[in-house]
Formats: C-alpha cells, structure tokens, sequence
C-alpha cells in the first residue's frame, strides 16, 4: 500500500496493513457478556464490541471490562475483533482506549472511532495508541483504525481522514447520524415522493466514502440496516452498495449475516473466471506463452485491464475463503 505513509504518527516503521474480509460486520453491546459470547459462534467477518450508542453512559466502565474479558478468553478465530469507543467530543474515549488496549491490546485488531470530522482526531488516537503499545511492550501499529463517518463535516473531510494514518483499515458510513447532521427528513419505502428512489438521498455520500477509500487502499463499510426483521429490505439496500463497490455491511442481527456474506461476495462464476484470467494472462504474456499483451479466453477477449479488474474480484474471493472450480490448462 504505497499510497499512504509507512510511518506511525510517532515516526515508528508500520507493516504494510493485513488484507481482512469485512463482508459482515456483527454489531454487539459491550454491556452484554451473553451476546459476547454468543458472537463467537457466528459466521461473520468482523465483531465489533460497542461501547458507544449501544452501551447507556452508566454502563460503559462495566462494557470495558466485559470486552476486555471477552478478547482475552478468545474464542473469535478467524473474525476481526475490533472495539467501537465513544468519540473525542464526549469525556469516555481516553478510558475506552487505555483501558480495552492495555486489558486485550494483543487480542485485539482494530479500534472504531464513530463520528470523525477531522484528520486530527485520527492523529491523536494514532498517538495514544502508540504510547500504550510502546509502554506495554505490544508491537507499534499492529492495531488498526476504522473511522466512521456520521455528519457533513466528517465527509467533507474524507480525503484527509482516509490519509492520516497507516492504521487506518476502514473508512464507516453512519446513516442515521449523519441523516441527523444534514437535517435530511426520514423517507421509508411507500412514503417518498412520487418517482423518488430512497437510495438516491445516499448515492453522492456513498460514492464519496468510496472514493476516498479506494484513493487510499481502504475498505469501505456500508452502515447498519435498523429495520432488523426485514431481511429483503436489508438485501436491496446491501445490494446498493455492493453494486457500488463496499466491501461489506454491519449486520445488527444474525438473520442479516447470510444476506452480507452472499451480496458481497463475488458470485462463483466470477470469482472461477478471475483467476482464470490471471492465470491465462500470466501464461500468455510470458515468453513461452509468446508474450503476448492481448488473447482470447474462449469467447473473451483479455488484456492488462481485464488482469487488473480479474485482480479485484479474485482478491474478494480469496479473502471470503471462496475455493475456485475451474482451472486453466495451457494450450498444447
């Protein structure tokens, strides 16, 4: 990942950040060890342990140690474990930080910082997480940062959040926070007007999330879909994004997993011909192949520009542990 810096913002040498599949990404209180521990037998990509809106402010020291407890007992293999903390406005960040790093800092990928506006605040969780990695004997940037944008500053700013750090994994929409910060009126299928497709309200701030992250090899997460019954709501919303391009989707109910790890990932047939075309590019633009820059793959034709859009969809693949069906055999 060339296109952002290989330093911390403490000058400390950070490793380039580990690809991780983010199809679903399971919401789970921090108040709750019942639903801690029920998340470790779930199918989802990513558990996230909340201490901010799904955790009352008289609960959040308790949230901390239950989360603490939770990583450390394990029992997530092959999830991504990360931990939403309260935002730099309120007076709980600073705790939720020290607290969950030094408690489970090495059972621990990434920490969710909710409503980021500016650069800075990605700055000065970056800081804070270097002292206590470095004060604890934890390996400098290992952890993560996934910033979530909620309000019209925060995407205004994309472009400079998505850049100012190397820890940072993950750029968030927030829907419903930042419909709160626009003053954007609540539609719902049946009550827009006329003609009017609720998705169009997000499509300008879903493409500017999206372009920030792609301008800096970051993930982009779709939001929470509130209505958790309605999974073919979930489904075409979900559909939006990933037709867009996201990586994946919070899911706040496990009748909503099977719907993010199907929508966002690559159907077989395509997963099955991106690596056939990367396999058949490679051969045919070797000199036993004859070098060639552009052929037929059967009735398709291949060039560097099919390599590079083969490269993404079998990376979605690979990730999502999809297995190929098909393999390529050079010709005789």
């Amino acid at each position: 990942m060339s296109s952002h810096p290989s330093t911390d913002s403490g000058g400390a040498a950070v490793a380039p950040r580990p690809t991780r599949s983010r199809r679903s990404n399971l919401a789970v209180p921090g108040s709750s060890p019942k639903m801690l521990d029920k998340a470790r037998t779930l199918p989802v990509d990513q558990v996230f342990m909340d201490i901010e809106d799904a955790v009352a402010p008289l609960a959040k020291p308790e949230a901390r140690r239950n989360i603490v407890a939770a990583l450390n007992e394990g029992g997530y293999d092959g999830k991504v474990r990360s931990v939403r903390v309260n935002d730099w406005t309120t007076q709980w960040t600073y705790a939720d930080v020290v607290e969950v790093v030094e408690g489970a800092g090495p059972n621990l990928d990434c920490i969710m910082l909710p409503k980021v506006q500016t650069a800075e605040q990605v700055i000065a969780l970056d800081l804070l997480l270097t002292q206590i990695e470095r004060s604890n004997g934890f390996e400098v940037g290992r952890i993560g940062i996934e910033a979530q944008i909620e309000n019209a500053m925060g995407l205004i700013n994309i472009d400079a959040i998505a850049a100012a750090s190397p820890r940072i994994e993950t750029l968030i929409f927030g829907p419903a926070d930042f419909m709160a910060s626009i003053n954007m009126k609540s539609l719902v299928v049946g009550e827009q007007p006329p003609g009017y497709d609720v998705g169009d309200a997000y499509h300008y701030i879903l493409m500017r999330i999206l372009m920030a992250a792609r301008a800096y090899d970051k993930l982009a997460i779709d939001g929470p879909y509130l209505q958790i019954k309605d999974v073919d709501g979930y489904r075409r919303v979900a559909g939006r994004s990933a037709a867009l391009g996201f990586d994946g989707k919070w899911v706040l109910h496990p009748g909503q997993i099977d719907a993010a790890n199907e929508i966002y990932s690559p159907r077989q047939d395509d997963y099955d011909q991106a690596e056939l075309i990367l396999d058949a590019y490679d051969y045919y633009t070797s000199a036993q192949g004859g070098a060639r820059g552009a052929v037929m793959l059967g009735d398709e034709m291949i060039d560097e520009a099919s390599r590079k859009m083969a490269t993404v969809i079998s990376a979605k693949g690979r990730a999502a542990g999809m297995v190929r069906t098909r393999a390529f055999s050079a010709p005789e």
